[in-house]
């Protein structure tokens, strides 16, 4: 790696970003899924899991059945708990069918060791999960697992488990049964199935070589509803699972403690590999001193905000602490369906939320401005406002965050 890359970053590199999406669709006439996806992130053992229940039946209470078990999935495989102990005590907390001993949700696990390069994957009673390596299909050795529960238990789960070693380019796709059984009894006599699924994700991937795992997701569940005549008889999920190159960008804000700093720090931004920010007119005047690159003011797109501005190889430059602030407060509340607008703090959210890893160069020198005893305490030190940065695009939003402080 280049000699002016955080070596944080050396030692977190990895060879693939694990990009996840899903997309879920309700049972007609219900207001809540039947169906639900966790997903999780552990950066201390730099693994992912993925967790997707179908509670039997639909609405509230297959909601309940279905947040219990996906739950108690994911916590328990975070304690690498093996396949017959997490199905021991889902069998024992979820209720049972009296005339099928049938359990009244199904669940496919699938956990991610990035360090290991390894996938291992856990199902029951879901349509078998889909691995496409490029746009062709992968299929690993799948092997049943003999559940050794309660002798009085009368339930013998059908459990399934495979792992692999992934590759770049491959894709995970797993779904509830809503999704292969759709068009049932609306023209298609057998349901859409599992074959007409791989065909079609196949011909999306082979059209869109780069379509992310949510846009993929939301493909596979809106030609299902599509199926059902968009009114669909079950709750319909789509989870996906894309490893790909990671997308990477750099913030630089607030000028080096020392100034014999100056130049590393510039050049820091000057050999990043991606897209880079800066924010702040301080940090902006050194990267430019350095660098012999002139700035030119933009017009003003946020009132709130100064304007941005525009270096030659930057991709946005902003004023600091004005601008992280609501970059923060727009992070802290975005929903499905609230729209970005121009502003300068809205392209730097735009820049982020299309991230995998976050670069943050943090220069710790005081800057006198700042101590004004009528601005909010949160702004007066940046150190406290790049940790709540970091914690809102690590929790909320999955993102690989490494700081460097000068």
């Amino acid at each position: 790696m280049d000699e002016y890359l955080f070596q944080k970053a050396e030692e977190q590199e990895q060879k693939y970003h694990v990009e996840i999406g899903n997309f879920q669709y309700n049972h007609e006439g219900e207001k809540i899924c039947g169906d639900v996806f966790l997903s999780k992130r552990i950066p201390d053992e730099n693994r992912v899991l993925c967790v997707l229940s179908d509670g039997m039946g639909h609405g509230v209470r297959a909601n309940v059945l279905a947040t219990l078990t996906s739950t108690i999935s994911l916590n328990f495989s975070l304690e690498h708990k093996d396949a017959n102990a997490i199905a021991g005590i889902l069998m024992k907390a979820l209720p049972v069918d009296s005339e099928l001993s049938l359990s009244y949700a199904t669940y496919t696990i699938i956990d991610i060791s990035v360090s290991d390069e390894k996938v291992s994957i856990l199902e029951y009673d879901n349509p078998q999960t889909i691995i496409l390596r490029g746009n062709r299909i992968y299929e690993p050795e799948w092997k049943h697992v003999k559940y050794e529960g309660d002798a009085a238990d009368k339930r013998v789960p059908d459990l399934k488990q495979c792992s692999f070693i992934p590759q770049i380019e491959d894709r995970i796709i797993f779904c509830s049964d809503g999704i292969t059984q759709s068009g049932l009894g609306k023209g298609i006599v057998m349901g859409w199935g599992r074959n007409n699924l791989i065909r079609f994700v196949r011909e999306l991937i082979e059209t869109n070589p780069t379509m992310s795992a949510t846009d993929l997701a939301e493909r596979v569940v809106k030609h299902a509803s599509a199926n059902d005549l968009h009114a669909p008889k079950d709750d319909l999920t789509c989870g996906v699972i894309y490893f790909r190159q990671p997308r990477k960008t750099l913030l630089c804000t607030g000028p080096p403690f020392n100034m014999e700093k100056d130049n590393e720090f510039a050049m820091i931004l000057r050999h990043f590999e991606g897209r880079k920010i800066i924010s702040g007119a301080t940090t902006t005047e050194i990267i430019s001193r350095e660098l012999h690159r002139k700035v030119v003011d933009e017009t003003i797109t946020d009132p709130t905000l100064p304007p941005s501005s525009k270096m030659e190889g930057v991709d946005l430059v902003t004023e600091g602490v004005l601008t992280l602030s609501k970059v923060i407060y727009l992070l802290n509340n975005m929903t499905s369906t609230k729209q970005l607008g121009k502003g300068p703090a809205d392209q730097i959210v735009n820049l982020f939320l299309d991230s995998d890893e976050i670069y943050v160069l943090v220069g710790t020198k005081i800057n006198e401005s700042h101590h004004d005893p009528t601005l909010p305490v949160e702004i007066e030190i940046r150190k406290n406002l790049i940790r709540r940065l970091t914690h809102v695009l690590s929790e909320k939003y999955m993102k690989v965050v490494i700081i460097k402080y000068m």
